[in-house]
């Protein structure tokens, strides 16, 4: 099977890392916000030297061949069918599915959305929607999600964003290597665009709150690691994340801070090897 460097969809042009065995189990890597594929660059070789398989996509709004304008054009059930439109590119009827932090939302849609096709789950960071959505009723989380709404702004946090993504989220752990990269590849207002505009179409369909009823449980394995150090995410939606996988669960608590891929790439990659290898892991 030949190697993938991109996929496309409706009319969309995705980047992709594809990297080990390609015969391996494939593991799809989901970044998050303001990140891209490379974010997975610390953890993949680990995985591969277990025999799996990776795909991180550059993902809607990042992929430069993939930015639509309009925001409804980044609603979440089109984010679920790129991930799905990827793993149909590469062949693979079933996947392991990994993400952090807006990749870690995806991940658990898609799970929810498509519990035959998804193997194992593993988040990084975003607890369930659900979970969420009830911590959202307390003053801490509150505290910690502001920025969600000041993102509802038109134009003005791409203008704030422009050249200094990385630069500006370096106080919460993001390493100054990856901050630097991620202010040259988010340079320009139209480079954040896309990435923003994933908060502006989840709070016009009320999605910060969505998914309280029976569908929104998840029916495959998962592990869900989280860092006690976060500054977005706070302890309540992580415990009550258990609450919503009717599936084998295990939760990873870290000391770390938000950006676990790059800071705990071994304990990453330990927490999705042993997920993926699990006798309760399907596929």
């Amino acid at each position: 099977m030949a190697e993938l460097t991109h996929f496309t969809r409706a009319g969309l042009r995705f980047d992709v890392r594809d990297g080990g065995p390609q015969d391996g189990p494939v593991v799809i890597l989901l970044h998050g916000f303001p990140q891209d594929s490379t974010s997975w660059d610390r953890v993949a070789p680990l995985l591969h030297a277990q025999g799996l398989r990776t795909l991180a996509p550059d993902q809607r709004g990042y992929s430069a061949g993939a930015r639509p304008s309009a925001v409804s054009s980044y609603a979440q059930p089109e984010l679920v069918a790129d991930v799905l439109a990827l793993a149909d590119a590469a062949g693979a009827e079933h996947f392991h599915l990994v993400g952090h932090d807006w990749g870690g939302a995806i991940a658990w849609s898609t799970a929810i959305a498509e519990p035959e096709r998804v193997s194992s789950l593993t988040v990084l960071s975003t607890p369930h929607p659900s979970a969420l959505g009830r911590a959202l009723r307390t003053p801490d989380q509150l505290r910690r999600s502001w920025y969600i709404g000041a993102f509802q702004v038109p134009k003005l946090p791409e203008l704030v964003f422009a050249g200094r993504a990385g630069s500006l989220l370096r106080r919460s752990g993001v390493p100054d290597e990856a901050a630097q990269h991620y202010d040259e590849r988010f340079a320009t207002p139209q480079d954040m665009r896309g990435p923003i505009n994933w908060y502006r179409a989840t709070v016009r369909s009320s999605g910060l709150t969505r998914g309280s009823g029976a569908a929104a449980f998840v029916r495959v394995p998962t592990t869900f690691v989280w860092g006690n150090r976060d500054f977005a995410l706070g302890r309540t939606a992580a415990e009550h994340t258990a609450d919503y996988v009717t599936a084998p669960y295990r939760f990873v608590e870290l000391d770390a801070s938000h950006w676990l891929p790059e800071r705990e790439p071994e304990a990453v990659a330990s927490a999705v090897v042993e997920r993926v290898s699990g006798d309760d892991a399907a596929g």
